[in-house]
């Protein structure tokens, strides 16, 4: 991956539905090339979807597992990536092993998923974070 292709993945990451043409204006190079380089980059895995963020004027929040050190994460995360609320699931380092980011119509939707989250065997504990404001880098 080169410096061109990191400018138009810049470009997609802001609104992944800029046409071609636009981001081949922005970085300086033809339409061509950019639809070469996006197909290029899908078929190598470097971009792996693309996405919609949405204002749905829903509750959203990070919750915070830890499992147990016995535990396959991998598996827990897939479990959890089913549910209809979930966004994103992230397994990450440090003091927690998985983070949820979840879009949910009001706070008692919310604590439905952290009550579906501590009723599994494998997880130890979770801490919840409202998201008050997002922005785009």
């Amino acid at each position: 991956m080169d410096e061109l292709d990191r400018q138009i993945l810049g470009v997609l990451r802001r609104d992944s539905r800029t046409p071609y043409t636009e981001i081949a204006d922005e970085v300086g190079t033809s339409e061509g090339t950019v639809r070469n380089r996006v197909e290029r980059m899908n078929e190598e895995g470097v971009i792996e979807r693309f996405t919609v963020t949405t204002r749905t004027g829903n509750v959203k929040a990070m919750i915070e597992i830890s499992v147990e050190v016995h535990v396959d994460t991998s598996a827990v995360s897939e479990r959890m990536a089913d549910w209809e609320e979930v966004d994103f699931v992230w397994q990450v380092s440090g003091e927690d092993d998985i983070v949820l980011v979840v879009d949910c119509v009001d706070t008692g939707a919310v604590n439905e998923l952290i009550t579906d989250a501590r009723e599994m065997d494998d997880v130890k504990s979770t801490k919840t974070r409202l998201i008050l404001d997002e922005r785009l880098g």
